[in-house]
């Protein structure tokens, strides 16, 4: 099974989902491509005669912003499956709201 379908399979339960959240999955698989491609690339440039200079790459830059792009993606999409599993609740707050409840 293709990713694309994979994650249409996943995410989209309702006929709201499936005209919503398609955009947002082909952007997903844009960015994860494009940053396979960017990590092929050099992300430093190092001068030939003083190693400790060093500049970032034009890449480098690129691949952060793309990857800061990517993360809201999968936050949007983690919290719009949350929602519909009824559990609004992350587990990391679960076990972190157990744990303070505990005097820990």
């Amino acid at each position: 099974m293709e990713r694309r379908e994979k994650l249409m399979e996943y995410l989209c339960q309702s006929d709201e989902d499936g005209q919503l959240l398609p955009p947002l999955i082909d952007e997903l698989l844009f960015l994860e491509n494009r940053l396979t491609e960017l990590k092929k690339l050099p992300f430093l440039k190092i001068h030939p005669s003083n190693p400790a200079l060093q500049k970032s790459t034009p890449a480098a830059k690129q691949y952060r912003e793309l990857l800061q792009q990517y993360t809201n993606i999968v936050k949007v999409l983690g919290r719009r499956r949350e929602d519909e599993d009824g559990n609004g609740e992350s587990p990391l707050r679960a076990w972190i709201k157990n744990h303070a409840d505990k005097g820990m």
